[in-house]
This record gives C-alpha cells, structure tokens and sequence, in this order.
C-alpha cells in the first residue's frame, strides 16, 4: 500500500500556483465535485439512517407546534 505524504496547506497552495491555468482551473473543479459527492454520500447515509429509525419506530410524527409543544415541557 504506498504511504501518503503530508504537504501544509501553504505548500499545496505554491504547488497549485506553479501550474498552469487550465491545471489550476482543473484541480478546482475535481475538488468541487468530490467536495459535492462527499456531500450526496453523506446525505444519502443520513437518509438511509433515517429510514432504519422510521422502520424500528424510533421516529415521532407530528406537526411544528406538536415539536414546539413537546420541546418546552
């Protein structure tokens, strides 16, 4: 398994800027969209969580005021 080598935040940054635009545009646009998918994974983890929580029965119905109501006794 190779080792992964840690670079600051600055250094990245100097890196960055010693590439070409069309490079430097590229590297924004794949971390935006791992940055997106990391995102849609985490939602659909909390939805599926949800969804497990709703099945067992450990989710309450009600409407804001029912929340509200319950919240401050």
């Amino acid at each position: 398994m190779p080792t992964r080598q840690t670079v600051s935040f600055q250094k990245a940054l100097e890196i960055i800027e010693s590439l070409p635009e069309y490079q430097q545009e590229d590297i924004i646009n794949i971390i935006r969209h791992r940055l997106i998918e990391q995102r849609r994974q985490l939602l659909a983890e909390n939805i599926r969580e949800a969804r497990e929580e709703y099945a067992r029965g450990e989710i309450k119905e009600g409407t804001v005021d029912d929340l509200i109501r319950e919240l401050s006794e």
